[in-house]
C-alpha cells in the first residue's frame, strides 16, 4: 500500500476491520466529493519517510481543507498555493529559534527526506469542510502508528503543537524518546506559547545528544 518499510510494521493494521471500513469509506468519498489531498498522495508522510529513517514527528491534526494546499503532510502546502498562517508563524519561529530566513518555499519536504514524520492524526479532509473525516477510523490508524513507533529502542523526538497533539503524549511511553510541546502554531494560540518555544533547536539539541546528525530546517 505504501511501497516501503512501513508496510510490514502496518501489515496487521490493514486487515483491521475498521481500517478495511475506513478505505471503503474514503473511496466513496473520492468517487461522490472534492477530498484532499489527491487520492495518491494519502500516505505521503510513510512514503517520504520510511520507519528506519523516523528522527522526528511533527503531529498535526487535519490535512488543509482549502484548494490545491494539501499534499500528505502535516503543517505542508505546495509551493503553488499561499502559506497558510500556521506555516507563516512556523516559519517565524524557525528564524527567530535558528537564524534561517523566511523561506520562500512552502513545501516541507525536505524536511521528510532528513527523518521528519509530518504525520496527521486524520489523513483526508473534504475540500472546504474542516474536520470532516474525523472519527472515521483515521485517528485509530495513526494512533497505532504513534504506538509503533514508541516501541522502537531508538530514539525519536515528538513535537506536538496545541492540545490535540498534546493529547497524543499519553501513547509516547518509552523513555528512549523525547517530547517538545507548545501552543500551536495557529494565530489564534502563537502568541500564548508557541512563539519563543524553539522546537527546532530543541530538536537538534536532543538528536545531538542521541548521537544523531541535526535536521537541517532550511526550506530551499
Amino acid at each position: 500500500m505504501i511501497g516501503n518499510s512501513w508496510d510490514e510494521y502496518l501489515k496487521d493494521e490493514y486487515l483491521k476491520e475498521y481500517f478495511v471500513k475506513l478505505l471503503s469509506f474514503v473511496n466513496e468519498e473520492y468517487k461522490i466529493n472534492t477530498i484532499y489531498p489527491p487520492k495518491n498522495e494519502i500516505f505521503n508522510a510513510f512514503r517520504y519517510t520510511p520507519y528506519e529513517d523516523v528522527k522526528v514527528v511533527i503531529l498535526g491534526q487535519d490535512p488543509y481543507h482549502g484548494e490545491g494546499q494539501a499534499q500528505g503532510l502535516s503543517f505542508s502546502v505546495r509551493d503553488t498555493v499561499l502559506k497558510p498562517p500556521s506555516l507563516q508563524n512556523i516559519f517565524k519561529e524557525l528564524e527567530e529559534d535558528l537564524g534561517i530566513p523566511f523561506p520562500k518555499h512552502n513545501s516541507l519536504i525536505p524536511w521528510t527526506k532528513q527523518g521528519v514524520m509530518l504525520l496527521n492524526s486524520v489523513l483526508t479532509v473534504q475540500k472546504d469542510r474542516a474536520a470532516s473525516h474525523r472519527d472515521k477510523g483515521w485517528e485509530t490508524f495513526t494512533d497505532a502508528v504513534i504506538r509503533i513507533l514508541n516501541q522502537r529502542k531508538e530514539p525519536i523526538v515528538f513535537i506536538l503543537w496545541g492540545s490535540y497533539a498534546k493529547a497524543k503524549k499519553s501513547i509516547i511511553t518509552n523513555p528512549s524518546h523525547h517530547i517538545i510541546e507548545s501552543a500551536h502554531p495557529s494565530p489564534f494560540s502563537a502568541y500564548h506559547g508557541f512563539f519563543g518555544s524553539h522546537p527546532f533547536s530543541k530538536a537538534n539539541a536532543y538528536l545531538e545528544k542521541d548521537g544523531k546528525k541535526p535536521i537541517d530546517w532550511r526550506i530551499e
